[in-house]
Order: structure tokens, then C-alpha cells, then sequence
């Protein structure tokens, strides 16, 4: 197996994270997002959509979209668990995993992606090119306080992103407030404190630094 990836890419580094939690070592082929390297026609016969990560297997197979990268890996390599042990836990993970992504790593995507001059034209990502639209700037700046201020509570009864271990909700959930902070200007605030508390237990990992 191989991953195509990218450092700039928050996606490409979810899943080296979970590769590094799992102890799972693959060659990482970097596609350069500035010069465009994933709209040449070699990367779009890989992954048609022309986004990073995409896991291909020993026998060709592309598997594009990050959930579906960390569950084919989960089945071959279950341990430690980070999808969940049991049908309730595996449904609260992918509950919880789905709701970082959409309200918080999302909204940080498409505040950076309407607001980035870099990204003119390309306010989504994929195969076709959109133009930004400002006006969804400061809307999507408030998701992500919204994202803070609804997860802090979460926090605040239990001590991981999906309850009571540590799961692929928190690696998404530890990206995005990275993301957020570097890409967006939006660190997590002081009153904050079940977030920051998850936070600095969560970036500690040693598989953070992947």
C-alpha cells in the first residue's frame, strides 16, 4: 500500500495520524498541492476528484475520502481500536466523528478556502472551479466559534471527542482546531476550558507530530 498525500493538506494529515496511532508504515507519496501536481493527468487517473489523501492498494485500488481510508484500515489492522469496539460505540464514534467534521473542520475549510487570494476560483475543492463567495466568511468564522463553544460542553462530560476513549473523532477534532488557529486566526478561547483541557491531552500524542 501507498499513500498520496500532502503536508499542506489538514485531510492527508488526519490520516497520518491515524496511520501513526495504528503503527502502520507505508510509503507517503507527496503530491504539491501549490504547483498543482493533483490536476496533472497522472494523479487524476489515481483519484478522479483530484484531491489528497487517496490510499491505493497493493493490487491498484484507489480509495479516495478519509473515513473510507481509516475504515478499510481499521479491518486489516483493528488494533488499537479507533472506529469503535461495539455496535453502540462504533455508531458513537461515527456520530461524533461526522459532527467535527461538519461543524467544525468544514467550516474552517470554507472560511479559508473563500478567503485565501491563492484560492481564487477554487473556493471548493475538486475537479471543478468555483469562485469564492466573501460573504460566506464571517458566516463560517462564527460556525467555528459555534463548533467551540457546543464542543467545549461536550467536553466538559467526557474526556474524549466520542466518550470515554480516544478515536478518529479526536484526531479530526485536533486537526481542525489547528487548522483553525493557523489557517483562520481562530484559536480556541479562554473560557474554553474543557476544550483546551481535551486539547492538550489530545496534541501531546506522540502521533500528533506525523
Amino acid at each position: 500500500m501507498k499513500l498520496y498525500q500532502s503536508n499542506a493538506s489538514p485531510n492527508s494529515r488526519r490520516v497520518r495520524i491515524y496511520l501513526a496511532e495504528k503503527g502502520i508504515s507505508m510509503p507517503l507519496v507527496p503530491v504539491d498541492l501549490g504547483a498543482r501536481e493533483q490536476f496533472s493527468a497522472a494523479y487524476a487517473a489515481i483519484n478522479p476528484r483530484r484531491v489528497v489523501p487517496t490510499l491505493v492498494l497493493e493490487d491498484g485500488t484507489a480509495i479516495g475520502e478519509v473515513p473510507a481510508i481509516q475504515r478499510y484500515l481499521e479491518e486489516i489492522h483493528p488494533e488499537p481500536p479507533l472506529l469503535g469496539t461495539t455496535p453502540k460505540t462504533k455508531a458513537q464514534v461515527a456520530m461524533w466523528e461526522r459532527r467535527v467534521e461538519s461543524e467544525g473542520f468544514a467550516a474552517v475549510m470554507e472560511a479559508v478556502r473563500n478567503a485565501v487570494p491563492a484560492l481564487k476560483g477554487r473556493a471548493i475543492a475538486g475537479p471543478h472551479d468555483y469562485e469564492q463567495i466573501p460573504a460566506l466568511v464571517e458566516r463560517s468564522r462564527q460556525r467555528v466559534r459555534n463548533f467551540y463553544t457546543d464542543f467545549n460542553a461536550r467536553l466538559a462530560d467526557v474526556p474524549f471527542m466520542a466518550g470515554d476513549a480516544f478515536s478518529v473523532a479526536d484526531i479530526t477534532g485536533v486537526v481542525t482546531v489547528d487548522f483553525a488557529t493557523k489557517a483562520a486566526e481562530l484559536p480556541i478561547r479562554g473560557e474554553h476550558t474543557a476544550l483546551k483541557r481535551w486539547y492538550d491531552l489530545v496534541s501531546a500524542r506522540a502521533s500528533m507530530g506525523a
